[in-house]
């Protein structure tokens, strides 16, 4: 028998490591004390049966369907069926000691003696530990607390990584277009285009919006030209409202609520030396309606 991978002299070797944590209590399972005293798991529970006013519910109970699952400490076998016909039962320390008196082998007495000190060293080991344990469970709190704030940051910076205002020095092209992007792309309902001097490349530029985000462009005359191109970019793409606007001098880009002013037409970016700056005397929803009030043709 000592030559058996399964014999109790081995298998005793890892008993604490068959110690689980369930309900509270620390408890050992039915088949695995069965394993250890080398009987079968039902004629084990046969035996309490037999004696089941020694046993108590802080001594032994079963376990549902739900806490197996949940502990994944419970393995199918052969023994159980495929499909954990039998919820298997929990022994809590007092219930292992109980065990003793309904399995007299020689066997069972000598398991039984070992595993009591193996809960007493499971037990200790956990008492010498309990500074460690919480100021582990204090660094996962703090950690997830880091996280959550660390998380916040981020949605912070992608809120406001675009700036509020900013210069471009004549061949920075690249640099103005990649801002002004970020601005389109920043939009979650609407974006307005405040612009005299506006042709296919500002339709392209306003293509970067979301699928729900609305487009209107501003603009004191509609060329021909224009007019065919925005024909045919709604025919592709979510359209764009072209509208006529004679009193503006500026350049604006509206962003939702938010109001840029824009030195220079947006398709010039970057050609000549402009400067852009968020607007804060005024909102969008008040630009619009002023604007409405003038003539627009």
């Amino acid at each position: 028998m000592n030559g058996d991978k399964n014999s109790p002299t081995i298998i005793v070797d890892r008993i604490e490591s068959l110690i689980h944590t369930i309900r509270d209590h620390h408890v050992m399972l039915d088949s695995d004390l069965a394993r250890l005293y080398g009987v079968e798991t039902k004629v084990l529970n046969q035996a309490v049966k037999r004696n089941i006013e020694r046993f108590p519910e802080d001594f032994m109970f079963q376990l549902t369907k739900e806490e197996c699952l949940k502990s994944q400490i419970v393995t199918l076998n052969a023994e159980r069926g495929k499909h954990l016909k039998y919820m298997p039962h929990a022994f809590t320390e007092n219930g292992v000691a109980m065990l003793s008196s309904v399995l007299r082998s020689k066997t069972a007495i000598e398991v039984n003696i070992r595993i009591m000190r193996a809960f007493t060293s499971f037990r200790a080991f956990l008492t010498n530990n309990m500074g460690l344990f919480q100021r582990m469970e204090s660094l996962e709190l703090r950690q997830l607390k880091t996280e959550s704030k660390v998380d916040k940051v981020l949605d912070c910076l992608n809120k406001t990584d675009i700036p509020r205002q900013g210069m471009f020095f004549d061949g920075q092209i690249f640099d103005a277009y990649n801002v002004m992007s970020d601005l389109v792309r920043k939009a979650n309902k609407r974006i307005v285009v405040i612009d005299n001097y506006v042709d296919d490349t500002v339709l392209k530029l306003l293509d970067k919006r979301g699928s729900s985000v609305t487009a209107t462009i501003f603009t004191k005359s509609i060329s021909e030209r224009l007019e065919q191109d925005l024909q045919r970019h709604n025919c592709q793409y979510p359209p764009i409202e072209l509208k006529v606007l004679t009193k503006a001098h500026d350049r604006f880009l509206i962003v939702d609520d938010d109001v840029y002013h824009i030195g220079a037409s947006l398709k010039d970016l970057g050609k000549k030396l402009f400067a852009f700056s968020l607007m804060e005397v005024m909102k969008g929803d008040e630009l619009l309606e002023r604007l409405s009030s003038c003539s627009l043709a």
